[in-house]
């Protein structure tokens, strides 16, 4: 199977699913769409759940090599500039789109993403080395956590100005566990 005729379709269905949602629509309406046929979507990625554990697989990806471009900063700026860059507006639809996907794994409508966490803090603790500060993993993981509450609390429509001060107080708890 071509890896870039498959990434190319995914990268537009991703696209349009980002604005359009996924929730309660067949793999025809979302080939339709990204402006491709349900059979280009079966040959690419099996089913509807595999196309979804493709949409999760590429987002994940993409903000862990973001976390990789961040490398070179104190901790506060790397977790600060991370934060900043997910909870962008410009990737909301996407952010959104990975708790739907989420969502529909656990009501057993799509196969779960595999390893969401540990592929993060694999990334976190291999930055971390590279910067020489020791992190221990549980500290990595409730980074994560807190990170994706934050922003399951911004999809809800709290207040930017109020998340963004709850994440500064969690920056700053972190630095006084260090």
């Amino acid at each position: 199977m071509p890896v870039e005729a498959r990434e190319a379709l995914l990268a537009k269905v991703m696209a349009a699913v980002a604005q359009e949602g996924l929730a309660d629509r067949s793999l025809r309406e979302i080939a339709a769409s990204a402006g491709t046929s349900h059979r280009m979507l079966i040959y690419h990625f099996g089913s509807r759940e595999g196309l979804l554990a493709a949409i999760v697989g590429a987002m994940e990806a993409q903000q862990r090599a973001a976390l990789a471009a961040l490398a070179g900063g104190t901790p506060r700026e790397v977790m600060t500039a991370l934060w900043a860059q997910v909870s962008s507006d410009e990737l909301r639809p996407f952010v959104r789109l990975f708790f739907e996907v989420f969502a529909l794994a656990h009501r057993g409508e799509a196969d779960p993403p595999d390893a969401v966490t540990g592929p993060w803090l694999d990334a976190a603790s291999a930055m971390a080395e590279r910067m020489g500060i020791p992190v221990e993993r549980a500290a990595l993981r409730l980074g994560v956590a807190v990170s994706r509450g934050l922003l399951l609390d911004l999809l809800a429509g709290a207040p930017r100005e109020e998340v963004d001060e709850a994440y500064e107080f969690f920056v700053r708890l972190y630095e006084g566990s260090s």
